[in-house]
């Protein structure tokens, strides 16, 4: 981060410009620590009180904080200490905010890009057979029922008084339910 010292009526000392910059270090790693950051400290003197304004640009953002003590480091940290609030909610802000959703984004780079070919389409589901009827005879629901295995949770067979296909499923209570086709 480049920091610039401004001083009216005061000029701070090496010694007091490493404890702040140590500070701003802190100040940009917070800040994501992405590209350079300026930051401009002005300390001013009146009367036995000193202030400081410091005002450092963030993702387009000015952040500014005003500190007064009897001295001058702990000035321009009280300054900090609001700088600092006011950089978490601009990050909490940036990272909240909704961005484009990936799909209309696929789109206008598909418009702007048209010898990219589209994506290839999903393949399809697979569908497998579990219970496969075969060359049953048909039967009623007392003898599904008897045929029922401990293994199966559903049996599928043609009930003998109607010909129709029928399903019989066990409950997890154990009872059972039966689904007639028409």
């Amino acid at each position: 981060m480049i920091v610039t010292y401004t001083g009216r009526q005061v000029e701070l000392a090496p010694a007091q410009k490493r404890k702040v910059e140590s500070r701003f270090s802190k100040l940009g790693k917070l800040l994501d620590g992405k590209g350079e950051r300026e930051a401009h400290v002005v300390v001013t003197q009146e009367r036995h009180q000193f202030r400081a304004d410091v005002t450092v640009r963030y993702h387009d953002n000015a952040l500014t904080g005003r500190g007064s003590d009897s001295d001058v480091v702990t000035a321009v940290l009280g300054a900090l200490d609001k700088i600092e609030k006011q950089a978490i909610k601009v990050r909490a802000k940036w990272r909240d905010t909704k961005r484009v959703p990936a799909k209309k984004v696929a789109a206008v780079t598909a418009k702007a890009n048209p010898e990219v070919p589209p994506a290839p389409p999903a393949p399809e589901q697979k569908i497998y057979r579990v219970n496969h009827l075969g060359q049953r005879k048909p039967m009623t629901v007392d003898e599904a029922v008897l045929e029922f295995d401990a293994g199966r949770d559903y049996l599928v067979f043609r009930d003998a008084g109607s010909e129709a296909l029928s399903v019989l499923i066990r409950r997890r209570d154990g009872n059972f339910d039966l689904i007639e086709a028409e």
